[in-house]
């Protein structure tokens, strides 16, 4: 019901005025009622009438000009909203002042009434004491005013959205917590409170009168203090609610949250952090994932949680080295296009199978690629994953019938880490092993079932995958001095009931045959 008023207050031509009128004429309805009941009205004499008559001529004036100003202020304030359009930052800025502008030309239209209405009243009814008058007035008038402000607070709450769009995260001290509830306290408690001590204080009236002017003042600062404070209460909690759940949210991954923003007070300055909060950690979540694609999501995760400083350390690994046969002739014969959908189906392949087998594809050197296992994650065993994940990645590249390839696989020590400078780093593995690799690779372009094995990760493999390779021969390695023994995986089936597969020497024709028809060159080695 409320928000119901308040979205019609702001698109009605008299909605402000209308809001602001009615304020004015509640704090009047005060001071005439409490007038009355105090018996200050009832000592004015038998020429009553003619002096109600005349200390209404202000009011009457005050009435009118308040109602012309709060219509001009309507289009001044609110045009950009008529126009169905956002503010310009002039007018956001300006809107935000609205309910300190308002409070502070009501003031200036009662000040004036104050001063006259008692000056009149004290010269036409001597029986009545002119501090009390006076006293009553005033305080009739800054209720008035503190109840304008909050009504007019709570009317543009709607619009701060926008305005937080054009502004950015702002503040407002006249829309602050504490003013509210300071506010909120002088409207509700402070004045009912003086006004009720005047009228004791009135050496004029008589006990009954003060009675009940007593029980209307109590009256009025229990209601107003209880709709006060019910507003208050709401305008705080039903956005801090609103955060919790926002916060919860966030704390369970779900970052898609925006809160949206509806004070220029601490919570509205609170609810930008929290969209803040969900901008920057979808952020740094969209980096996580572009980092991880690049350098692969172990990397990625030691890299955020270590900083950047120059670390790593030596460690024993099993290197797997894929390169692409007769790359020069594929370039030439193939579109730029048609040749690099090519090798991303191979690098999808080696991706899936090394990163299922617990390795990390730690660079792609053009038509290459080299994975890791036993960094930057150690593994109990790194040996058998690497050797599985040869056999697959070969298996599925054959399968293709797109590209033939070379896979070299070699285990020893080396250096697993950071190398570069402060500005740039990257992480890199270095030592025999992945030269090892490389050397391999090269070799086992001519071998059929297009990989070589060094016997170092043979001996460190499990029982059941040692059974799956034979040694192929002894190989003299460029820049190795000793001949390096060089393993080839046995072809195999696969059974019908999941056993262990049985040797199919057909198998090795085939793949032989399957790498000759599409590297059948002299020059198809690099």
């Amino acid at each position: 019901m409320i928000t119901r008023l308040v979205v019609w207050a702001l698109k009605a031509r008299w909605g402000l005025a209308a809001v602001v009128i009615t304020a004015n004429l509640g704090g009047l309805a005060v001071i005439v009622t409490e007038l009355w009941l105090s018996g200050f009205l009832s000592r004015i004499g038998a020429d009553w009438r003619h002096i109600v008559a005349m200390v209404s001529i202000y009011p009457v004036l005050g009435f009118v000009a308040g109602v012309g100003l709060a219509v001009r202020d309507r289009t001044a304030y609110f045009g950009w909203l008529d126009d169905e359009r956002e503010p310009t930052v002039d007018e956001a800025r300006q809107l935000l002042r609205l309910p300190v502008a308002i409070t502070a030309r009501a003031l200036a239209i009662w000040l004036p009434g104050v001063i006259v209405a008692t000056a009149m009243l004290s010269h036409l009814t001597p029986h009545n004491s002119a501090a009390v008058a006076a006293a009553l007035f005033t305080l009739g008038a800054l209720e008035s005013a503190g109840f304008t402000f909050l009504i007019v607070d709570r009317l543009i709450r709607p619009t701060i959205p926008v305005v937080s769009e054009v502004l950015g995260p702002t503040a407002h001290w006249s829309s602050s917590v504490l003013m509210r509830v300071v506010m909120t306290w002088a409207v509700a408690g402070a004045m009912p409170l003086l006004m009720l001590i005047t009228v004791l204080a009135d050496p004029a009236s008589v006990a009954p009168d003060r009675v009940r002017a007593a029980i209307y003042l109590s009256g009025v600062g229990i209601g107003v203090g209880a709709l006060a404070t019910a507003l208050l209460a709401r305008s705080v909690a039903t956005p801090m609610r609103t955060l919790r759940r926002a916060l919860d949210r966030i704390t369970k991954g779900e970052l898609d949250v925006r809160v949206q923003v509806g004070s220029t007070s601490e919570i509205g300055r609170l609810e930008n952090s929290v969209n803040e909060l969900a901008a920057n950690l979808r952020e740094r979540e969209r980096m996580r994932d572009v980092f991880g694609r690049h350098v692969g999501t172990e990397v990625a995760e030691r890299a955020l949680a270590g900083g950047v400083d120059l670390t790593g350390d030596v460690r024993e690994v099993s290197a797997l080295f894929v390169d692409v046969t007769g790359s020069v002739e594929l370039s030439s014969s193939l579109t730029p296009d048609d040749f690099v959908a090519k090798l991303n189906r191979l690098l999808a392949i080696v991706v899936a199978a090394t990163e299922e087998n617990n390795g990390l594809v730690n660079k792609f050197e053009g038509d290459a690629a080299l994975c890791i296992f036993g960094a930057p994650i150690a593994l109990r065993d790194n040996a058998t994953p690497a050797l599985r994940a040869a056999r697959r990645i070969r298996d599925e590249v054959m399968a293709t019938g797109e590209l033939d390839i070379g896979i070299g696989v070699a285990r020893g020590r080396v250096f697993a880490g950071d190398i570069g400078s402060d500005t740039r780093l990257e992480y890199t593995v270095i030592g025999d092993a992945v030269n090892a690799a490389a050397r391999l690779t090269t070799a086992a372009k001519e071998v059929p079932r297009r990989i070589l094995v060094s016997g170092a990760v043979i001996e460190a493999a499990a029982a059941h995958e040692r059974a799956k390779w034979t040694l192929y021969d002894h190989i003299t390695l460029r820049g190795m001095p000793e001949p390096t023994a060089g393993w080839t995986d046995l072809a195999t089936t696969p059974t019908g009931d999941g056993a262990e597969p049985d040797t199919d020497a057909a198998a090795v024709s085939a793949i032989a045959e399957a790498g000759t028809a599409i590297t059948e060159s002299p020059s198809r080695n690099r």
